[in-house]
């Protein structure tokens, strides 16, 4: 498993950068291109107390520690591939033993949400019509809840397998 954390870069940014570059990625690495994830943290970086955001981008590479032998193609892939994304970039590589690394997936979902499996939380609220209902959880209390459309940036906290389940 290869793991892209990168700083200095807005989120959607990383988001698109992932899309373009995970199947090189997998294949530069010879790996499936489930193997490959990026995180994009919150974060800004600093220099000097001023904000470097798209200007200085600091990538973090983490991996086994045998994909060490295509380093330099790598580093130069994300070098090249970042070109209209960041100005300055400062890639590192950290290695670790997989006999360190642990992974749990669970066999009744998709290993990964893609654009095809992806819950569209508009129709799941539609249902609603902004009704207010109780329900009763196994614990046997009663809990309120109202229901509101979902806006852009809202993290969705209802039941996103809800209708998979139901299959």
């Amino acid at each position: 498993m290869i793991t892209i954390k990168i700083y200095g870069l807005d989120q959607f940014v990383v988001g698109r950068f992932s899309r373009e570059t995970t199947s090189q990625l997998a294949k530069l690495y010879e790996l499936e291109e489930d193997d490959i994830n990026f995180v994009a943290p919150e974060n800004m970086v600093f220099h000097n107390g001023v904000e470097q955001t798209s200007w200085n981008t600091i990538i973090e590479v983490y991996a086994p520690k045998r994909a060490s032998l295509v380093q330099e193609e790598v580093a130069n892939f994300l070098s090249v591939s970042l070109g209209d994304y960041a100005i300055n970039v400062i890639i590192e590589f950290y290695y670790y033993d997989e006999a360190n690394r642990y992974v749990r997936l669970n066999k009744k979902y998709p290993r990964y949400i893609t654009d095809e499996n992806i819950v569209n939380t508009e129709q799941e609220y539609d249902e609603y019509d902004d009704e207010e209902e109780d329900e009763e959880c196994e614990c046997g209390h009663h809990h309120h809840h109202h229901h509101e459309e979902p806006s852009e940036d809202e993290l969705y906290t209802g039941d996103i397998f809800k209708d998979f389940n139901n299959k």
